[in-house]
């Protein structure tokens, strides 16, 4: 694994440090959208007062904390493979570039020290899981990797009740920017209550170092309403994505293949409507996610 030696001085001195996911870049979007994103959301960071490292693997080595240059490089290159848990192995053996989804991300920044990861939304519970037992890993991450996720909820494809349900029963506290109900992705909220809603950020940090002083085991999630004035109708969307669920399910998509092009579909049957929000709402949580870990870097001293 190489650690950006910004990165990894910002560590060292116990700075506030924002991991960042490399699959918005290779499979959320088109080039270049997908790069001029991923190079504002890491300016967003800065900006509020953080040290953004972006993950992904390149030739077999595990990145942590990606340059600009190789940012650019993931963003045009074709075919890198998706990576959860059980592919990291894998692609780290064979040398191969990879894009680390939201669960490898948070392994590999358990590995390297960083407490906050910033996503758009979180993999969970499929529709017809019952029937295809289609759950994502993000969730069993989320109970085993001691990892804040800052996000807009699930990702809007997914079946919320249940993925709520899994995480209940996997153990984890589920927080909200001052909102009451679970944020729901490209829509404002969903119904699904949260454990807590905090009004500050330094209050989210509060509740991560009584986490830690507990000596409690996995992630906390912490939820993050996309912007009102970017916020697309519950309605519409749910309509669009029960479209692009019709249309995977007539080809025969499966697996890690079904979120891309679930995505990519919703993208177009928005007309790049969806596109924009998902930027919008990336670049929110990239704000509120380094907010929380400098007030946790400054807990953590005191």
């Amino acid at each position: 694994m190489i650690i950006n030696n910004e990165v990894q001085k910002a560590l060292q001195e116990g700075k506030a440090v924002v991991a960042l996911e490399s699959t918005i870049i290779s499979h959320g979007m088109p080039y270049p959208k997908n790069v001029e994103t991923a190079l504002k959301v890491e300016k967003t960071v800065r900006d509020n007062g953080a040290i953004p490292a972006t993950i992904g693997i390149i030739d077999g080595e595990i990145i942590v904390g990606m340059t600009p240059d190789q940012i650019e490089d993931f963003g045009k290159k074709k075919g890198i493979a998706k990576v959860s848990k059980r592919d990291l192995p894998i692609v780290v053996a064979k040398k191969l570039y990879g894009a680390t989804t939201v669960s490898a991300t948070m392994l590999v920044a358990k590995m390297a020290g960083i407490k906050i990861f910033v996503t758009g939304g979180i993999g969970g519970v499929h529709r017809g899981a019952e029937k295809t037992f289609d759950i994502s890993r993000d969730l069993k991450e989320l109970g085993e990797v001691d990892v804040a996720v800052v996000c807009s909820g699930a990702k809007a494809i997914l079946d919320i009740p249940k993925t709520m349900e899994y995480l209940e029963t996997e153990g984890v506290t589920v927080l909200s920017n001052k909102a009451p109900h679970f944020a729901n992705f490209y829509s404002l909220a969903t119904d699904a209550p949260v454990d807590y809603a905090f009004q500050t950020p330094e209050e989210a940090a509060e509740i991560l170092l009584a986490k830690q002083r507990l000596g409690l085991k996995g992630g906390v999630l912490i939820s993050n309403p996309i912007p009102e004035e970017m916020a697309l109708p519950h309605e519409y969307i749910d309509s669009i994505v029960d479209q692009a669920v019709r249309e995977s399910e007539e080809q025969g998509i499966k697996g890690k293949e079904s979120t891309p092009f679930l995505l990519r579909r919703v993208v177009e049957l928005t007309g790049g409507r969806s596109l924009e929000s998902n930027i919008a709402l990336v670049c929110n949580n990239a704000v509120l996610g380094a907010k929380i870990a400098c007030a946790l870097a400054e807990g953590e001293k005191r």
